[in-house]
């Protein structure tokens, strides 16, 4: 196996950064080392329990993970971040749904627990909020967004505090607009405007965080995330406090030249 080595590393506050030559040079080191990490939580607990970000700049990521070996994925509990409210059974554009056939569909984890608002959206969210509460949650996997969003907390709704492990929330323009950026939707009219998902504490609350952040158009989000003051405004910030946060990032999102 090819040994893929950073070009830059880096601390912003205690997350550890992490600068990749490319998106798939990032997406195979991480998923190498959330692989790693797996493996010595299965070898120590009978159960792990990993929430999944559903999004294209996950997909390199997500390929080497599905791909890595003498992983016991019977013994994994799968949870998603978040999802739209609106959209039609079985649409394209669910979370659900993407990581079905990136991910899940391929690897047979134990138990995935969906996220479904069909029958209604405040239901779901207790429902899955006590799924969630059963045991800690040991791995997420995640990116931000262009508007340093953390699943779907977007600056407006985002709460460091958050009393809800799952709420509905309304989402922002410019949060609308990257989903038509990045190609799942045709234009800003058919993104839904609500969805759900997973606060930042139940995010926070697990042992290690993986986020992978690939691109120019969310260049700005990481120089924000790395650098502005730890706030709402920017919600990604507040990975900084975490106690084991690792971002991958390529050149692009990176945004500096190195020799």
């Amino acid at each position: 196996m090819l040994n893929i080595k950073p070009i830059h590393t880096e601390l912003s506050g205690a997350m550890l950064v992490r600068v990749y030559e490319n998106r798939s040079q990032l997406g195979a080191a991480a998923g190498r080392e959330a692989a790693a990490a797996i493996r010595a939580l299965l070898a120590s607990k009978a159960q792990v329990r990993i929430v999944f970000a559903a999004a294209p700049s996950q997909n390199e990521f997500l390929a080497e993970l599905a791909a890595a070996p003498e992983l016991d994925w019977s013994r994994i509990t799968a949870f998603h971040m978040d999802e739209y409210v609106g959209l039609p059974e079985g649409s394209p554009q669910s979370f659900g749904t993407f990581l079905r056939e990136a991910l899940f569909g391929k690897v047979s984890p134990g138990t995935v627990h969906y996220l479904n608002p069909a029958a209604g959206a405040e239901a779901e969210a207790k429902r899955y909020g006590r799924l969630l509460a059963e045991a800690p949650i040991d791995i997420v996997c995640l990116g931000i967004g262009e508007n340093g969003h953390l699943a779907f907390n977007d600056p407006p709704v985002a709460d460091f505090n958050d009393p809800l492990p799952v709420k509905l929330v309304v989402l922002d323009e410019v949060c609308r607009n990257q989903q038509v950026n990045d190609g799942c939707f045709p234009s800003l009219a058919e993104v839904p405007q609500q969805a759900l998902t997973l606060t930042i504490p139940v995010l926070l609350s697990a042992q290690w965080l993986f986020c992978m952040v690939p691109g120019v158009s969310k260049r700005g989000a990481v120089t924000r995330t790395l650098h502005e003051s730890i706030s709402t405004a920017c919600p990604s910030t507040i990975l900084r406090e975490h106690g084991d946060c690792r971002m991958f990032v390529d050149t692009d999102s990176f945004g500096a030249v190195f020799s």
